[in-house]
């Protein structure tokens, strides 16, 4: 049996319809490809979920659906985060009602907290739950870094089981590897970087790139699990165009947009995301049809 929540987990998109809608037959059907495909557990209303723009209603009506749609054959990790500790905590609640399997929770954005703070919020939200939390670590977006003898300590918690990294330091990667416990899970968030951190005790990876590719992202996963960096580099090496061009503009963006152009969802955001530049439009659908993904959709 796996251990939940190591390997490639999803972090889904959310499709709209052309009336801004959440689209649930579109949400079931992503769900649903994904697990055919061999995916290792799925993460709805994250950042690549467009979550700051779904109501709390949507947020759960999204969970419901994949948590419906995986049916225990992986689990769910549902994104509950922001910068009011309380609010925090009553989504958790939320997620879990949702049946959702565990949370993964961003560091409050905006307000900035200290180290100290940052550890009695995620020890807040750990202590009003029984479900395994994995903090989200994305410096980026937040303004705020989780930093390295702090994730050390919300390592003691019980139920705080891990970490996604996403500062994009690698040296932070490899010291928190060193610093955490046995056991406590540090996942990438930067798809271009799920090797490195596994080769020196990472877990895996949640993923923007398995949105479009899952089975492929799952088996360069599952290569550097059994030691077999060779096949895993290989692999990584013919994907990389594509992890990196999910970033030429903000994600979801041009993953969206590429999950359109394959016959996946219909192209459409909720403000403030909107749809990309031509120049990287094109350079989307290049590295899409360099990895024959155009219209794969329809080919499936």
């Amino acid at each position: 049996m796996r251990t939940p929540f190591t390997g490639c987990g999803t972090a889904l998109v959310t499709p709209f319809t052309k009336d801004g809608a959440v689209d649930e037959a579109a949400v079931r059907r992503l769900a649903r490809r994904q697990i055919e495909r061999g995916i290792h557990f799925l993460v709805p209303c994250g950042t690549t979920g467009e979550v700051p723009t779904l109501s709390a209603a949507e947020r759960r009506r999204v969970v419901e659906i994949v948590v419906s749609e995986a049916a225990g054959k992986v689990p769910v990790l549902a994104g509950a985060g922001g910068y009011d500790t309380k609010e925090v905590i009553h989504a958790v609640g939320e997620m879990h009602n949702a049946g959702a399997q565990g949370i993964l929770s961003v560091t409050p954005y905006y307000n900035k907290p200290t180290q100290e703070g940052l550890y009695q919020h995620f020890k807040a939200i750990a202590d009003s739950t029984p479900l395994p939390i994995i903090v989200y670590n994305v410096p980026g977006r937040t303004g705020c870094n989780v930093e390295v003898a702090t994730q050390a300590r919300l390592a003691t918690i019980p139920n705080i089981i891990g970490v996604k990294e996403a500062s994009g330091n690698m040296t932070q990667m490899c010291e928190v590897c060193r610093a955490v416990p046995e056991g406590f899970l540090v996942l990438s968030g930067d798809d271009a970087l799920t090797l490195p951190l596994m080769a020196v005790g990472g877990r895996g990876i949640i993923s923007v790139a398995s949105n479009e590719i899952p089975g492929e992202m799952s088996q360069m996963v599952e290569a550097a699990e059994r030691g077999d960096y060779r096949a895993a580099r290989e692999m990584h090496t013919r994907l990389l165009p594509l992890m990196q061009i999910n970033f030429i503009e903000a994600n979801p963006i041009p993953v969206k947009t590429a999950m359109a152009a394959m016959g996946l969802v219909d192209e459409h955001f909720r403000l403030p995301m909107v749809p990309p530049k031509p120049a990287s439009r094109e350079k989307i659908v290049a590295v899409l049809r360099e990895l024959n993904l155009i219209g794969e959709a329809v080919r499936a």
